[in-house]
């Protein structure tokens, strides 16, 4: 028999910090769709976030209904126990089994789900859920909440209330605790150590794919389930561009490649960007972008602390990273008026990180009611300045077009400052070098 992978316990205490701060509203949370490729096989399963982040239970057609003040307090929806199915799909826990063993108050049939949700949201004025996640759970929902309307007469309930599910339960996995940040500093060793991995393997000749390879073998050498997202292998003029995902190039001598990749650990992810020359050693060129890159993300680490605003941080790396571009003779003119018309986001698109945890781009607000979010102590995001100059880029100079430079490391918001807990990837030139050359 199947058990839960993590302390149940550690689940059935969010359920209960979730019931203090429902007030009269429920909450709904349905497991992601299962999707099937051609002939009726299916791809690797992954639970959605929330509903793992609250029961631990990982079978698709699940469903959590949680409703303060009356009892069950705490409501799962699974998937019948079936023999047949079991054969062909693999274990079920069923109805009886998943209450005994994920600790929730009560257990019906996915099938059950209409008729019973009906009962159990009864007398609640809204509804936390989140719309779109699972469209053909959507009709349910909507059939749910237009019978129950019907069935409450002129009492005063009318339709319930919506409100996102996503930005509720953002907010508490957006400070973590010392469970999930063992998770995630598990998920960022093996991420790092896969990344160390692929320096060791990389020459002239071999494929991004078998790069790729290399790190998915030391993943799941160390349990890590799955990486936390898809893999970007970008060799050469490949690495200008962000979401590269094709990774079936061969790797030339000459070229940097740029690996952006993690290892997912129970449901937490590591997420690390390094660059490295295929052929061990960096050319003058590679340097001049590298190193300017890597002044800039050491200086924005340095300061982080509780209290300094996201927003700052933002702004700073995109001051930074606009000088390094006025010094490579990317762009010209003042500072000022280059940022201000968005002339340097050609050379630098995105943001300087975003909150890590159960997912890459991890839930949690960036502002409060306008105002900009300031860090705290077990918060964790990435800091991850990149510059990336086209090979097609006639305006650049020609030594460094084709050049796509990004380094990412995952920090920790600590009561004192931070912790980088992806310090153990190389980052440094010369360690770079000196691993490639053994």
């Amino acid at each position: 028999m199947r058990k839960a992978t993590e302390n149940v316990e550690i689940f059935k205490a969010r359920r209960e910090n979730v019931l203090k701060k429902l007030g009269n509203n429920a909450l709904i949370v349905a497991a992601h769709p299962e999707h099937i490729r051609n002939h009726d096989v299916g791809y690797p399963y992954r639970q959605d976030s929330n509903l793992y982040y609250l029961t631990g239970f990982e079978e698709p057609e699940s469903i959590l209904l949680m409703r303060p003040g009356n009892f069950p307090e705490s409501v799962l929806f699974v998937r019948e126990k079936n023999i047949e199915r079991e054969t062909w799909d693999g274990f079920r826990f069923g109805p009886e089994l998943a209450q005994q063993e994920f600790k929730v108050d009560k257990c019906y049939p996915i099938a059950d789900f209409e008729r019973v949700a009906v009962e159990l949201l009864k007398g609640y004025e809204g509804l936390y859920y989140r719309l779109l996640k699972n469209p053909s759970f959507d009709q349910k929902m909507f059939s749910v909440l237009e019978v129950l309307k019907s069935s409450q007469g002129r009492t005063g309930y009318g339709l319930m209330s919506l409100y996102d599910a996503d930005l509720f339960l953002g907010e508490m996995r957006l400070k973590k605790s010392e469970a999930e940040v063992a998770n995630l500093r598990k998920a960022c060793e093996i991420t790092a150590q896969g990344h160390v991995a692929a320096m060791r393997f990389v020459k002239p000749g071999v494929t991004e794919r078998q790069v790729q390879g290399v790190m998915m073998n030391y993943f799941y050498s160390q349990n890590s389930a799955r990486e936390g997202y898809n893999f970007i292998v970008a060799s050469g003029n490949s690495a200008t561009t962000l979401h590269y995902n094709f990774n079936d190039q061969v790797c030339n001598a000459g070229d940097l490649l740029l690996i952006d990749a993690g290892a997912e650990y129970n449901y937490y992810t590591g997420d690390i960007t390094r660059c490295f020359p295929v052929s061990g050693e960096f050319t003058k060129a590679q340097v001049d972008v590298y190193q300017g890159v890597l002044d800039i993300q050491k200086e924005l680490i340095a300061g982080l602390k509780p209290g300094v605003l996201f927003k700052d941080l933002h702004e700073q790396g995109a001051s930074l990273l606009t000088d390094l571009m006025l010094d490579l003779g990317l762009l010209s003119g003042r500072k000022e008026d280059i940022i201000s018309a968005n002339i340097h986001r050609k050379y630098y698109p995105h943001g300087i990180g975003h909150w890590l945890g159960m997912d890459v781009h991890d839930a949690g607000l960036y502002y409060i009611k306008g105002e900009p979010r300031a860090v705290e102590a077990g918060m964790c995001f990435t800091i991850e300045p990149g510059l990336y100059i086209p090979g097609t880029d006639a305006q650049a100079p020609k030594e460094y077009r084709g050049i796509g430079v990004r380094i990412e490391d995952n920090i920790l918001i600590t009561a004192q400052g931070h912790e980088n807990m992806t310090a153990a990837v190389p980052k440094e030139i010369a360690e770079i070098e000196s691993i490639m050359g053994q």
